[in-house]
């Protein structure tokens, strides 16, 4: 039995450029590794994305705009009409449900190995990640990357923006550019793994170029209303060391607002946090806050609904979860009604490719399936 809580500004509806959403909630992406080996979606996604179809948003997993660009084994791409095809089943399925979704575009940087994509990874600068990285014969040394050129830089982001045009052929409303987590553009604003002497490398203007001009592409390939960037500050995922944080973001966040962009996306947000807030101030548009909900552990009772209102209340607008809805298909109806949370299964499960811990997580209307392990 569930008490009805008392109504929340999660539940209302929002605007995103030209949609309406019918609530504040969005799936962050989430790499999933169900893909074929080159990329492809595969008839399960379609599933396991239109299960989820009640967010007000979904943002799909992290997709390479070209074959260097990929990270690890089995996950998906944008960037052949095979590729396009596959995302498509899965926008239709997604569709028919009453959903509505945006395609993360990611490329890995030295975040790669040619085991995964048949190439030697491309950085701003030869610096090697410091772990390892997973690939189809097991966990090995990352390789030293290989330095862009100039002229790679220039083919890289049209790239991008020639990814952003197939997304949209595959039915996406819109895509976000992702600029965070130890990838290749968070790689050119950080000062330990971009250590070049030319126009994107130095002092902080130059380190923000290559991301100004990956989002100006991208933008006028399919329209500003359809695009979002996330970015995050401070995190050290993937061996990141910005350096200079507070100086980055003052210089990117501006540039890229004047590039009008519906939403900036930031990830592990804190409302108590200065630079939170000055983003805030910054961004004209949409601002999506991504909070901490203590990654590595159980979720929160609530699912992360008290720390969305938080950051409701900080001035976010709306609030992504990534965890929270890789658990409960249906957690817009659970956070709703107060209902309990599915609790996660085995942290291996998120990666190892088939049905479960993937589609066959239970909905409220399936509450006598087995009861699912804790983490």
């Amino acid at each position: 039995m569930t008490n009805a809580p008392a109504s929340s500004p999660l539940f209302e509806s929002a605007s995103l450029g030209p949609l309406t959403l019918p609530n504040r909630l969005v799936m962050a992406p989430m790499t999933r590794n169900r893909a074929t080996a080159d990329g492809v979606p595969r008839p399960l996604m379609a599933t396991y994305y239109a299960q989820r179809a009640s967010a007000g948003l979904i943002v799909a997993e992290a997709s390479t705009p070209n074959a260097v660009g990929q990270t690890y084994a089995n996950i998906t791409a944008i960037h052949t009409d095979a590729h396009v095809a596959g995302w498509r089943r899965v926008t239709d399925a997604v569709r028919a449900e009453g959903g509505r979704m945006f395609l993360q575009l990611q490329h890995g940087g030295r975040v790669g190995h040619p085991d995964n994509s048949g190439h030697v990874p491309v950085a701003p600068s030869p610096v090697t990640l410091p772990e390892g990285i997973h690939t189809p014969t097991g966990h090995q040394e990352a390789v030293t990357p290989r330095e862009l050129t100039a002229g790679e830089i220039r083919e890289t982001v049209a790239d991008f923006a020639a990814a952003a045009r197939r997304a949209v052929d595959a039915g996406f409303e819109g895509v976000e550019v992702h600029a965070a987590n130890g990838y290749l553009l968070h790689q050119f604003l950080a000062k330990n793994t971009n250590r070049r002497t030319d126009a994107y490398g130095g002092p902080v203007e130059n380190r923000v170029r290559f991301v100004v001009e990956v989002v100006r592409a991208v933008v006028d390939a399919i329209g500003a209303d359809r695009v979002g960037v996330r970015i995050a500050p401070g995190l050290t995922v993937n061996g990141i060391e910005e350096g200079d944080t507070d100086d980055i973001y003052a210089a990117l966040v501006p540039a890229l607002a004047a590039l009008g962009p519906a939403y900036l996306h930031v990830v592990f947000a804190d409302p108590e946090q200065p630079l939170f807030r000055r983003i805030r101030a910054w961004w004209p548009n949409t601002l999506i806050a991504n909070p901490v909900l203590g990654f590595g552990g159980p979720l929160p009772a609530d699912g992360g609904k008290g720390a969305g209102e938080r950051l409701l209340a900080a001035g976010a607008d709306l609030i992504s979860l990534g965890r929270p809805f890789l658990a409960n298909p249906d957690l817009v109806e659970r956070l709703r009604t107060g209902a309990p949370v599915n609790p996660l299964r085995e942290e291996g499960l998120m990666y190892t490719g088939g049905a479960e811990g993937y589609t066959d997580y239970p909905t409220l209307a399936r509450s006598s399936a087995r009861p699912l392990a804790t983490v």
